[in-house]
């Protein structure tokens, strides 16, 4: 059942007879499994050596949370699964925050513990996988994901649970978050013997787009002539309504009526990109309801490089790295003013503005240090995070609170905001309107 068949697994849980039922379960599966009764027991243990941890939140003396913390300290690599008797929402959220993969109600359903720890071990192979690539192929930076923040972590956790599957997949994020490389990683994982295929949908005239997709008299489409093929529609929302109806009726029958009149079986995975809300898109009658419910049944949604600051340092060293070897020198040091510009800035351009930033940078670097007058003005005006009202005043206020609980409710829906607006209790226009709120005040500070 699992990827991992001989996984070593830490089982951390004070009720022996649950510990016990449950380690019996997963050892039929071929997994090694290590047993402790309790954190501080688990504690006493090199966590390194595990390939999962599961444990109990509520325990005497060390709990769950000690034990996830010290994990996360050892390694973001090694899946946290946690079980919990307290499974409402917002503690699901605060678990799944602290860098839980995943929690389980108590009692725990055997059948539903093997399928997250199978997802899981996915998940740490998945991890695994992109840091062996990041570090044997330091000349293609755009080729792999680099990141260990808990939002990149979420992002890792759908991969990881999409791509073997055959479900089309829509993929959310502003300009230069990198959604094609997550396109690219679902391809990688999905067992797809086909090419990778990428049309940029806005930047052909319709009846070139159409003609390229489902072929013309004459001439056969990509649809057609790409079995096993996963094909990345970039920028989906520029679809006009005739390329959208055929893609619907693609998607659904799996095949397709060629030119001549004749229906085709189609091999094709469809991916998805977008840099708009498709929802707004479907309100104002530009984007067809009934497609964008078939593009979003799974939806990975990107962050943005200013929600996940805690990997701009990680980031930056891997382009220093590769930008200096294309050059034939050695890195530069970068210089702590450097760093904290770095660091401070808004990167409205993303992952992809921070990566034209560096190469300048070490272009420009004189010797074997990167300073702040190396960078652009832009940046060389910056030198330290803007002060917010909640450092001032110790309290936040009650929009920041909304704010970030949204967060972290779309961090666990996967950036699904129709999931996400059930789980608030409101409907998605409300949810829409609370974005649009946002933006606005942001604006005006």
């Amino acid at each position: 059942m699992s990827r991992t068949p001989f996984a070593r697994i830490l089982l951390v849980d004070d009720d022996e007879d649950a510990r016990a039922l449950m380690a019996r379960a997963l050892r039929n599966l071929g997994h090694q499994i290590i047993e402790a009764a309790d954190g501080a027991e688990a504690l006493r243990l090199d966590l390194g050596t595990f390939d999962a941890v599961l444990t109990d939140v509520q325990m005497p003396a060390v709990g769950g949370r000690e034990v996830l913390a010290a994990v996360s300290r050892v390694s973001r690599a090694i899946p946290v699964v946690v079980f919990t008797g307290f499974a409402t929402p917002e503690g699901a959220i605060d678990l799944i925050s602290e860098g839980a993969y995943d929690y389980l109600p108590r009692p725990v359903e055997i059948s539903r513990l093997k399928l997250v720890l199978q997802r899981a071990l996915e998940w740490r192979t998945l991890m695994l996988e992109n840091d062996s690539l990041r570090s044997a192929r330091p000349s293609a930076p755009q080729e792999t994901l680099v990141g260990t923040s808990p939002a990149m972590l979420d992002v890792y956790r759908v991969i990881a649970q999409v791509a073997p599957t055959s479900v089309s997949v829509l993929i959310a994020g502003e300009s230069g978050t990198g959604k094609e490389l997550i396109a690219r990683m679902i391809h990688r994982r999905s067992g797809r013997t086909g090419q990778f295929l990428t049309v940029g949908v806005a930047s052909l005239p319709e009846e070139a787009l159409i003609a390229e997709l489902f072929g013309e008299p004459g001439r056969t489409g990509l649809f057609e002539r790409s079995a096993g093929a996963t094909l990345l529609l970039d920028e989906v929302d520029a679809l006009c309504a005739r390329a959208q109806a055929k893609l619907l009726s693609v998607i659904e029958e799996r095949a397709m009526v060629h030119p001549d009149g004749t229906k085709v079986p189609v091999d094709v995975r469809v991916l998805a990109t977008t840099s708009r809300d498709l929802f707004d898109e479907q309100d104002a009658g530009r984007f067809r309801s009934d497609l964008l419910f078939r593009l979003q049944m799974v939806t990975v949604t990107v962050p943005p490089l200013s929600a996940r600051r805690d990997d701009i340092p990680v980031l930056v060293d891997h382009f220093l790295r590769h930008y200096a070897a294309a050059m034939g020198r050695p890195a530069p040091v970068l210089a702590p003013d450097a760093r904290t510009a770095l660091l401070a800035y808004d990167w409205p351009g993303n992952v992809r503005e921070l990566a034209q930033v560096v190469q300048q940078a070490v272009l420009l670097a004189r010797g074997n240090a990167l300073l702040r007058d190396d960078l652009p003005s832009s940046l060389r005006k910056v030198t330290a995070p803007p002060t917010t009202a909640d450092d001032e005043a110790g309290w936040p206020t009650l929009s920041s609170v909304e704010r970030r609980y949204i967060d972290r409710v779309l961090q666990h829906t996967g950036g699904n905001k129709t999931r996400a607006a059930e789980v608030l209790g409101i409907d998605r226009r409300t949810l829409s309107r609370l974005f649009a709120r946002e933006r606005a005040e942001h604006v005006e500070d």
